[in-house]
């Protein structure tokens, strides 16, 4: 099992978005969907959670290697904006 490790970004998203401390693990741990970001080579996991009062698609970015994951930032979707990334091949399925 690699070690979750949070970034100073992420820590502070959290911060500015009143984000729950844990949550960033949970859709580490938890989430089925999977991308590979083509411009940065970073890993996104999306689940839809609680999010200011309405149930959002949130989006966690990441990087693995065999001892550790860092989670580097996290952000809640606009409407169509995971579609849209998909469509243009920024983001692929893992």
């Amino acid at each position: 099992m690699r070690e979750v490790v949070y970034s100073k970004h992420l820590e502070l998203r959290l911060k500015l978005r009143s984000i729950h401390h844990e949550l960033p693990r949970i859709i580490y741990q938890t989430s089925s969907e999977r991308y590979t970001d083509a411009i940065t080579q970073l890993s996104v996991a999306i689940n839809k959670t609680a999010y200011r009062g309405k149930v959002r698609e949130v989006a966690l970015v990441y990087r693995e290697t065999a001892k550790e994951a860092r989670l580097i930032t996290i952000h809640p979707l606009k409407p169509g904006q995971k579609n849209s990334r998909i469509k243009s091949g920024r983001w692929k399925k893992l």
